[in-house]
């Protein structure tokens, strides 16, 4: 039988008094950061044999918009594998081409199904809401699709009005399937209770279906989470530990606390190894590092750390403090596809068991999900609708941060039984813009969907070169072009203003116009409102005899894409000058005169590569000498680089 003690219910009233006072190291309360309007105290038990769960919660939910509302919404994640119709399936399947077959298999079904929903206290006098439950589908009216329940009130909650609410549900735990569920004894539990969705002003419900390529938006809260495990089984969560108990059925139960959070996971296994390590640095707080690490992996914890120590470290001297106190790193089981996802004050990693020590991908992942603290966790933007705010700026971010703490990417392949045996191409090493942000990605789905449509009506086929690549290639581009410096003080005037609150794209091109001090909206209606892509390059290089020691020397450089952005055009003379002509690059081409004392020998559209976004750089430079040697050069790389391959290949064998 599942237990309430008294203070964790209490912890649901609006002044949280209870636990406050339980949790209180001062003699004064800690100020709420967030507005705190969606707390939770949540019991549940696993069974792990079964692969089932039972839990209960009570919501304390205020009312913060300027609107009434005679319902409540809430998300029944899990439900999205609870059939093959559901949105979430359906959008994988068409994902994978209209003869993409898309189903899950019986072990692989979920389910989540509430089975007492009632109002205790608040605005609303005590009632039994059960029966006035009921599945919607607001974004594309799929009668088989259940990630929705709307629950009908008898009377308005008025704005700033609170109610109570306690909530007994079950839960069908799936095989491994989208970050979450159970792979033999490991369990990772994301989105897994009920959830109730966001009211915005004019008293809307923002409570979206589970979508195959976006994730969550929920409000901040108070969570008190009650977890009960097999005994011997590790847990980590959400929040830091406050209690831990064991019970007369071999069982054992943790207590995890977090303030001024949006969302709560966990996960236990009797398999993990923990290590603890701390991040001091000058000007920043400390954070407490908890790993939670597969036996396999024991010897790559220190690869964990020292990324986690990178992205603490410089996302809080350029934006602002991290400023929870601990952070806790899940690396999760083999075939588990719970790795790299973010939630608040915990991440999941990933890395394999022959991994090299210059493998870039594990650092890579734990500097993003770390960052995602950030950029999803203190800014909550609604990743349903404007995703790219979150992963696009931690794109842009963590690349930059790769960049700064010199973990270098080369090319690694892996090869057999699904990527076992892993090889690094030391000749092969790719620089921030074709790692970090992803260029090759964006340039093979430029225009696959305009930015400022909703995510979650993103193509489903591949939403990553618009949601990651092309921010981050954008905000790359301004950073080139405004300076770092400026870019630095736009991001962190941004966090600043809306850390703990809801920031939509608008808020984000404000901070930018204001902090940069131009009218960057041109810029933005191309790379946000439209699908605009950037190619410049250059047509020709000719000269003709001027008089004695003089030549005419014409370059005509062209526009190839649709979008506009101001370029510098190179000039490179026989005799080694230089010249540098602006170009707004409005004309769809452009003939530059430059008269010299020798012929003009090459020419170049944006030699700092400033615009990132270009999507083709082997048109930007034009030279009228041979180039043979380098051509060789460049043909004899790629020849040894697949002949290396090949007698790789042929060595295992062998």
């Amino acid at each position: 039988m599942l237990r309430f003690s008294t203070c964790a219910v209490a912890v649901l009233s609006l002044t949280l008094t209870c636990v406050y006072a339980q949790e209180r190291t001062s003699g004064s309360v800690p100020k709420p950061r967030s507005p705190r309007n969606a707390n939770y105290t949540i019991d549940a038990k696993l069974d792990a044999r079964g692969r089932t769960l039972a839990g209960r919660e009570t919501i304390a939910w205020t009312n913060i918009a300027n609107a009434g509302t005679r319902e409540l919404r809430f998300h029944l994640y899990y439900n999205a594998w609870r059939n093959n119709q559901s949105t979430y399936v359906k959008e994988e399947r068409l994902g994978g081409g209209w003869s993409g077959a898309f189903e899950l298999e019986n072990d692989e079904l979920a389910a989540i199904d509430v089975t007492s929903i009632k109002a205790t206290g608040g605005a609303i006098a005590p009632v039994d809401l059960t029966k006035d439950m009921r599945f919607i589908a607001p974004d594309d009216g799929n009668g088989d699709d259940r990630t929705v329940m709307a629950v009908a009130l008898p009377s308005a909650i008025q704005p700033g009005q609170s109610i109570t609410l306690d909530i007994s549900w079950t839960l069908k735990i799936p095989h491994a399937v989208d970050r979450t569920g159970a792979v033999g004894n490991y369990f990772f539990l994301g989105q897994w209770f009920p959830k109730i969705g966001v009211l915005e002003d004019g008293g809307k419900w923002n409570c979206h279906q589970f979508h195959a390529t976006t994730e969550f938006f929920a409000d901040y809260g108070v969570y008190d989470v009650r977890a009960t495990v097999p005994r011997g089984w590790p847990l980590a969560a959400t929040g830091d530990e406050r209690e831990r108990n064991d019970n007369a059925d071999q069982t054992t139960t943790y207590r995890y606390y977090q303030e001024d959070v949006h969302d709560f996971a966990w996960t236990t296994s009797p398999d993990y190894l923990e290590r603890r390590e701390r991040f001091d640095n000058p000007g920043l707080p400390p954070v407490d590092m908890r790993l939670m690490l597969q036996p396999e992996h024991a010897r790559q914890a220190e690869r964990y750390f020292s990324a986690a120590r990178a992205a603490l470290r410089y996302y809080g001297e350029w934006f602002g403090p991290y400023p929870y106190g601990h952070l806790t790193i899940i690396d999760p089981a083999w075939q588990s596809r719970a790795g790299g996802m973010e939630y608040p004050t915990l991440f999941t990693g990933g890395t394999f068991w022959l991994s090299p020590a210059t493998d870039f991908d594990s650092r890579d992942t734990v500097v993003h999900e770390t960052g995602h603290q950030w950029w999803y966790g203190m800014v909550g933007s609604n990743e349903f609708e404007d995703a790219w705010l979150d992963e696009g700026i931690n794109t842009y971010a963590n690349a930059r941060a790769d960049a700064e703490a010199g973990f270098s990417s080369y090319s690694l392949v892996r090869y057999y039984f699904g990527g076992f045996v892993p090889w690094v191409f030391k000749d092969v090493h790719w620089d921030r813009v074709t790692s970090g942000d992803y260029v090759s990605g964006y340039r093979g789905s430029p225009t696959v969907d305009i930015p400022s449509t909703p995510s979650y009506e993103y193509w489903p086929a591949n939403p990553t070169p618009i949601t990651y690549s092309k921010t981050a290639l954008w905000l790359h581009t301004l950073e080139r072009a405004l300076g770092w410096p400026t870019m630095q003080q736009v991001l962190s005037a941004y966090f600043e203003k809306w850390e703990f609150r809801h920031p939509k794209p608008a808020d984000f091109f404000a901070v930018a116009n204001e902090r940069s001090g131009r009218d960057l909206t041109p810029f933005f209606d191309q790379v946000y409102r439209g699908s605009s892509t950037f190619d410049y390059g250059v047509q020709s290089v000719q000269s003709t005899p001027a008089g004695k020691d003089a030549f005419h020397n014409e370059v005509v450089v062209r526009r190839y894409g649709d979008g506009i952005f101001p370029v510098t055009v190179l000039i490179t003379f026989s005799d080694g000058a230089q010249t540098r002509v602006a170009w707004d690059g409005g004309a769809r081409w452009k003939l530059i005169s430059a008269d010299h004392a020798t012929k003009a020998v090459s020419a170049q559209v944006d030699p700092d590569q400033i615009l990132v976004l270009d999507t083709n750089f082997t048109n930007n430079s034009y030279t009228t000498e041979p180039q043979g040697p380098r051509a060789a050069t460049k043909w004899a790389a790629k020849w040894m680089v697949w002949l290396e391959d090949q007698l790789l290949t042929w060595a295992f064998f062998v």
